[in-house]
């Protein structure tokens, strides 16, 4: 059987065999979010590195019957050039979760430091993956990550992508619940950021359309502020993990599929984006087609209410100020 490399040369069409990487592998994400890549049957190669426990998470998983090898990795022995060596896609879910009464904007500090660090990584031992970050706040860590790359002559705007995908979980489920519909079947574009007020259902675009005022305002501030709930509801235990995993896993396996040469592959995403750009927004979440390179084409946002682009005009005074925050941050601690 030809290796991995050899595949990959003498073949005519995209291949199917992936190597994925998961960062923050041992946390209440990463697990649950590398279960989910080893049932993924385009994952050929799992790795899994943490500060501690991935090697116990790696063997765990191992046990499971799909065609795909698991190794765990800490930083013993440069574990992570390890982890990334040969990459394909790179899952960040690495660092500290909200607790009660923090907002995303207050992870900033501690969840920067890591984002940045393991971006230098990425830049290093796999410059052509394309790297989902999940850690939180996605408005500014996405930002950080491209900083990174900027300095270190590795930036590809068309693989680089904020994990926004939670949000459009979130929004089909509890529009869903309003409309007494299945919400496999109740499909919510949302745009914007990945925070708060950032986060823009655009409502008017589902099957309802319209919706009475007072159920369209509870709504949309629901889909903002979902993540709330969970972080209530743990007391203090944590926040989103199982779902923010399983938003993990589809986004992945969209850009998986993408790289296998899929077509019509969409998924609403924080990006590098065209749509704002000339008003100072380099990042905002938007429908993307997936392709072969990552990022095949930005979409516009289509027809919307006067209500949504009142709420996209608030979320881009909002944005313009996350994302400085980002490149700021790598600009002060390089």
């Amino acid at each position: 059987m030809f290796s991995r490399i050899t595949r990959r040369q003498f073949s005519t069409t995209p291949s199917t065999a992936y190597k994925t990487v998961v960062l923050g592998a041992a946390g209440g994400i990463g697990q649950p979010l590398s279960l989910l890549m080893k049932l993924n049957h385009k994952v050929t190669q799992l790795s899994l590195y943490d500060l501690r426990n991935a090697p116990g998470v790696a063997a765990d998983l191992s046990h499971i019957p799909t065609n795909s090898v698991v190794k765990g990795f800490t930083p013993d022995n440069e574990g992570l050039a390890g982890a990334l060596k040969d990459a394909d896609v790179v899952l960040i879910p690495a660092g500290v979760p909200r607790k009660p009464g923090m907002t995303r904007d207050d992870l900033f500090k501690t969840n920067a430091s890591i984002v940045r660090d393991l971006a230098k990584a990425i830049a290093d031992n796999a410059p052509k993956a394309a790297v989902l970050v999940i850690s939180n706040p996605v408005n500014s860590t996405v930002p950080i990550v491209a900083e990174v790359f900027k300095s270190k002559g590795v930036y590809n705007p068309k693989k680089l992508f904020g994990v926004t995908t939670l949000d459009v979980l979130r929004a089909s489920r509890f529009t869903s619940e309003v409309l007494g519909t299945n919400p496999v079947q109740e499909k919510v574009t949302v745009v914007g950021g990945h925070s708060g007020i950032t986060i823009v259902p655009l409502l008017s675009q589902t099957k309802k359309k319209d919706f009475d005022p007072e159920v369209r305002d509870a709504l949309t501030h629901r889909i903002q502020f979902g993540g709330d709930e969970v972080v209530q509801a743990k007391q203090g235990a944590g926040s989103a993990t199982l779902s923010m995993a399983q938003a993990g896993a589809r986004f992945a396996n969209s850009v998986l599929s993408g790289l296998a040469g899929e077509t019509d592959v969409v998924e609403p995403t924080y990006v590098d984006s065209p749509l704002f750009k000339s008003e100072g927004i380099d990042f905002f979440s938007s429908k993307v087609t997936l392709g072969t390179e990552g990022v095949k084409e930005v979409h516009g946002l289509g027809e919307i209410s006067s209500y949504e682009q009142d709420l996209i005009n608030k979320a881009k005074e909002t944005l313009i100020k996350n994302i400085q925050k980002g490149v700021t941050f790598v600009k002060e601690n390089p």
